[in-house]
């Protein structure tokens, strides 16, 4: 008999309490009928079980645990396949330590470099984010644990983050920020989905009827628990009518008498808190159903998978002179300088912190390579202390003795954290002192970049011929940065958000993080390279970027319209001396639109290995979905007919091949009425003809309107119902309700 099957046996109190936390960590128990508590834990890159009590921050200890390259760094190996072969790691360590939920990933999308959180989540486009979350989702659930898709929705930020609203419109909401939650619920049903802590358009997402029942489950099917961020709940009645399923942190029993009291009081259906109590004994059964008191996992293999992960999601930004890579066989000596190469920055802080089971550290792994050519100076210490000057001499000095200086620098951790934003993009003053020290000592300078949000690079790359973006790697990225500095693997990292010339250029400068409790999404659908791109912005690296130690070639491109997508072929030639890898990446765009659109969308990708010399044929296909944009007023996705644009390259500012194909559109049922536009009218189906049927009849200054283009354009924005009014208009009240009747039939 499963858990769920004794639902009908238990009392209304009983119920309540299955629908909020009885620890930090852990569900309610109903011993009377053996229901069992389980515990849900972080993520979202490792598994962080605290050893006893629970806090929020991480501040209490937690039990050893692999920390993988956190989702800043894994989304930009494009690598589908390395991201469900992480969730499968993770859902071993997790059912190992008794977990049955882990809280992650994040997939919220990265309106601007200034989110504090960004080290969290993917990526700026929805694919990406969706495609990353979605592999993840289903290596973790494959193994018997849930997942916890975070943070549900329109979480970009961390200031006010408990009470800020996100005022977005339904178009952008739809398109950008629900979209990539879409494509994980749609296709993996994650046993839980968390609903985030703030507001969206003044309803708080714990209570946000529309979010958590109309879109979540009416619309995409959803079948599992939602459940509260920890402290996420405002009004725990409304939250459970509107489709919340499972308050966490635990209440001490408070908001489970308010929903019993709220049932006796009759102003809650009893039925509610009867499906939260249903949806929580379910996702117990799956728990149960996929524990192992036996499970265990080989720590030392999840380490090699952390240092492949870490290795695949480098990003080499620039490599003037191929200064890189490093030749292992070398007898020139190597100056390594940045207190970052021994003492790694390798997660963000907050909820996510991970206490590794290993550590590897650059310099470490750099000096297994090269020996004692590796010659090390700190330049700076985390904690801003010491004597700068002299820190900086030392390291100038350092690198003038070195044939090669690689300078490792970023962000400290006081400056990117779950909890607040950061304040700007910049990297800190003394390390680019730092910087212009050693280059004009050596100018042979590989910058190796350690950073959970980007940093902007337009002040200083012209200082170093080789920039390489190092994320945050997790427990393994020591070895995995050496492994790419040495070309042991040759780097295929692509940006997963751009790097701008100047903060001020992010199309969401001006609307971050607002004010008065409410910040506004101004930019519309705008965000990220899609904003860059339309306004034709300079930036310092576009979205999709990353270099190889070897070249591609793109050539053959070929589109077949199928029903439900496109299918694209394209030629990839590795025109260098390595092996390397590719990530294909195709863009839309449609540029007659008559709704704005971006100049061009990421609509697929895939990732392509091919030897040197070599040629493969990548295959890829764009679901016709990728093409739709959704219509607010109709409701509804739909496909705008026309000449579509496809571009096949290496990033949106790199487009190697690309051609035309004419895409038939959806049939668009839009309601007429009194309030649709003379232009809206004629452009139906149905009610084009109608329209020109009453105007002609009869003489009127409106029917010449309709032969003359020019005139036409005037009146076109006109709702038909102000025609009415017009003296000599052959439509009165009687005549337009007749028309608005008659094209509904």
């Amino acid at each position: 008999m499963t858990h769920a099957e004794h639902l009908d046996e238990l009392t209304l109190e009983e119920k309540a309490s299955l629908t909020s936390g009885g620890s930090f960590w852990s569900t309610k128990a109903v011993e009377r009928v053996g229901i069992p508590a389980v515990t849900l834990t972080d993520g979202p890159h490792g598994v962080r079980l605290q050893r006893q009590g629970g806090d929020h921050l991480g501040l209490a200890d937690s039990v050893p645990a692999t920390c993988f390259p956190p989702a800043v760094a894994l989304g930009a190996s494009w690598d589908a396949d390395l991201a469900r072969r992480v969730g499968v790691a993770l859902g071993e360590e997790a059912k190992a330590e008794g977990v049955g939920v882990l809280l992650g990933p994040g997939i919220n999308i990265k309106r601007s470099p200034l989110c504090g959180r960004n080290f969290e989540y993917f990526s700026e486009d929805p694919l990406v984010s969706g495609v990353m979350g979605s592999a993840l989702v289903g290596g973790l659930q494959s193994q018997g644990v849930g997942s916890s898709l975070k943070h549900f929705a329109a979480n970009n930020q961390e200031t006010d983050r408990l009470r800020i609203s996100a005022d977005v419109d339904e178009r952008p909401l739809r398109e950008i920020y629900l979209r990539a939650f879409q494509r994980v619920v749609t296709e993996q049903q994650p046993w839980t989905v968390m609903c985030s802590y703030n507001k969206i358009n003044g309803v708080y997402a714990s209570e946000n009827h529309w979010l958590l029942t109309t879109v979540l489950r009416e619309e995409w099917g959803y079948e599992g628990l939602v459940v509260s961020d920890w402290g996420a709940v405002d009004n725990r009645v409304t939250g459970v009518a509107a489709g919340l399923d499972l308050e966490m942190p635990a209440s001490g029993g408070r908001t489970d008498a308010e929903l019993v009291a709220a049932v006796r009081a009759g102003d809650l259906d009893e039925q509610h808190v009867t499906t939260a109590a249903r949806r929580a004994l379910e996702l117990v059964d799956k728990i149960v159903a996929g524990a192992d008191a036996s499970a265990s996992y080989d720590v030392d293999e999840h380490h090699a998978l952390a240092r492949e992960a870490a290795g695949r999601s480098i990003v080499l930004l620039k490599n003037d002179g191929d200064l890189l890579p490093l030749d292992p066989g070398s007898d020139d000596t190597i100056a390594v300088i940045g207190e970052f190469a021994r003492t790694p920055r390798y997660q963000g802080a907050g909820s996510s912190l991970i206490n590794p089971t290993r550590l590897d550290d650059a310099l470490s792994e750099l000096t297994k390579i090269a020996g004692d050519r590796v010659r090390f100076a700190p330049g700076f210490t985390l904690d801003g202390s010491g004597d700068a000057a002299s820190m900086r001499a030392d390291a100038a000095s350092t690198a003038a003795s070195a044939s090669v200086a690689v300078l490792f620098l970023g962000l400290p951790a006081h400056e990117e954290s779950e909890g607040f934003d950061r304040e700007h993009i910049d990297l800190p003053a003394d390390q680019l002192e730092l910087l212009a020290a050693v280059q004009a000592a050596n100018e042979n300078v590989v910058v190796v970049l350690s950073n959970g949000g980007i940093v902007r690079t337009s002040t200083w790359q012209h200082l170093a011929p080789s920039i390489v973006e190092g994320w945050l790697l997790g427990q393994a990225g020591g070895g995995a940065t050496a492994d790419v500095l040495f070309g042991v693997i040759n780097p295929s990292g692509r940006l997963a958000e751009t790097i701008p010339v100047r903060l001020e250029d992010s199309p969401a400068h001006l609307g971050f993080p607002g004010a008065f409790g409410h910040v506004r999404y101004g930019e519309d659908i705008f965000v990220g390279y899609r904003g860059y791109d339309a306004r034709s912005t300079e930036v310092s690296f576009p979205f999709g970027h990353g270099l190889s130690y070897t070249s591609f070639a793109y050539d053959n491109l070929a589109v077949d319209v199928q029903d439900a997508s496109l299918r694209i072929q394209v030629e990839v030639t590795n025109t260098g001396s390595r092996d390397g890898r590719e990530i294909v990446q195709v863009y839309t765009g449609l540029p007659d639109s008559t709704v704005p659109r971006a100049t061009r969308s990421l609509a697929a990708f895939t990732v392509v290995d091919v030897a040197a010399g070599s040629t493969a044929t990548a295959t890829i296909d764009v679901p016709r979905s990728e093409l739709a944009y959704f219509h607010p007023v109709a409701g509804q996705w739909t496909v705008e007919g026309g000449e579509y644009r496809v571009e096949v390259g290496a990033s949106s500012r790199d487009i190697r091949v690309s051609t035309h194909v004419s895409v038939a559109g959806d049939d668009l049922a839009l309601t007429l009425d009194e309030t649709s536009t003379i232009a809206e009218w004629l452009d139906d189906e149905r009610g084009g003809p109608l329209l020109r049927s009453a105007l002609l009849d009869g003489e009127s200054g409106l029917s010449g309107m309709l032969a003359d283009p020019e005139m036409l354009k005037m009146v076109g924005s006109m709702p038909l119902g102000r025609v009415a009014a017009f003296p000599g208009s052959p439509l009165d009240e009687a005549g337009l309700d007749e028309l608005v009747q008659s094209a509904k039939r």
